[in-house]
């Protein structure tokens, strides 16, 4: 008997493998993704802005990115005895002010570098709520605590998440047009939304991914991997949640990353990532007695593993 139904996941025509370059953009479920990425370690970057959520934030990230925009003092504020930027996470706030434009520009050069030498993209998108700054008219990334009256929470429509889709896809692409670009939905539940609020946001963000890559991959180098679904369909239990009961947990995430495994990465790879994944277990092994004959032995072939990969795969470091 069959106690769940499993989600047919077509493997992708541009498998990521060793030689892959692997940027990881938007919510704390591209972290979580990226974190196996360099578990194993793949050449892969997460997030250089901080955490995205919504795909405006992403899009007007990408797009500053590709046009080699410059900060400036009219870019940031200060609140909180820190400066801020509203485009970017609070992770890069700074108590100095020309440290964070130094910081933000350093940023943008590096983030161009990346997205044009990348061979995959993720995309992670959390949610269709965004929040317009009243005095600017214009849509943030993060709100950095400033006070709530100075914003006006919108839904983005699935048109407006259509669009910002398609330019997102002709933005990469046209600084790297063979990069292939996977998108997901968070499977993180935004409660303090609302539920009908959070299910109406996701179901925003698959509609709009849904029109939007209904095209055949070959044509288009992006496609849409079901992390979201996998959660709601296929595991479809509290068991799978932190204690929150919001976000995934490590067995929900572990699972999710086997599929995507399965699916998303060439099997050519599997060999190296069992070696490296050996070397990491043994890494964090802890010894009764480290000063054993035994410890020193294990220690020594331990080296010799690390050696050999890292001769092979030069950008590996353990």
């Amino acid at each position: 008997m069959q106690f769940r139904t499993l989600i047919p996941i077509l493997k992708t025509n541009c498998p990521i493998d060793y030689n892959s370059k692997i940027m990881s953009l938007g919510s704390c479920f591209a972290v979580n993704m990226a974190e196996k990425l360099d578990y194993f370690k793949f050449q892969n970057s997460c997030n250089p802005f901080g955490i995205l959520f919504h795909p405006l934030a992403i899009e007007k990230l990408i797009n500053f990115a590709v046009s080699k925009k410059q900060f400036t003092e009219k870019d940031i504020f200060f609140h909180n005895e820190r400066w801020h930027c509203f485009d970017v996470h609070s992770d890069l706030s700074n108590s100095n002010k020309e440290d964070l434009l130094a910081s933000l520009n350093t940023l943008i050069r590096s983030t161009n570098q990346q997205l044009a030498q990348s061979t995959h993209i993720i995309i992670t998108y959390g949610t269709s709520w965004i929040y317009r700054n009243i005095e600017s008219d214009s849509i943030v990334a993060n709100c950095h605590k400033v006070p709530q009256k100075q914003f006006k929470k919108e839904l983005l429509s699935v048109e407006e998440i259509e669009k910002s889709v398609a330019n997102t896809i002709k933005l990469i692409h046209a600084v790297n047009p063979n990069c292939t670009i996977v998108f997901t939905v968070s499977p993180v539940r935004h409660i303090k939304d609302g539920f009908v609020e959070n299910q109406v946001s996701k179901s925003n963000l698959i509609s709009a991914l849904y029109s939007v890559l209904n095209l055949p991959p070959s044509e288009m180098k992006a496609v849409y991997f079901p992390s979201y679904e996998i959660i709601m369909d296929e595991l479809r239990d509290y068991r799978f949640y932190t204690e929150d009961m919001l976000h995934p947990n490590q067995v929900a995430i572990d699972y999710i990353w086997k599929v995507f495994k399965e699916t998303t990465i060439s099997e050519t790879a599997f060999d190296v990532m069992e070696e490296v994944e050996s070397i990491q277990k043994s890494l964090s092994h802890k010894p009764f007695n480290p000063n054993s004959e035994s410890h020193l032995k294990f220690q020594s072939k331990v080296r010799e593993k690390i050696t050999k990969l890292e001769n092979q795969y030069s950008f590996m470091k353990f």
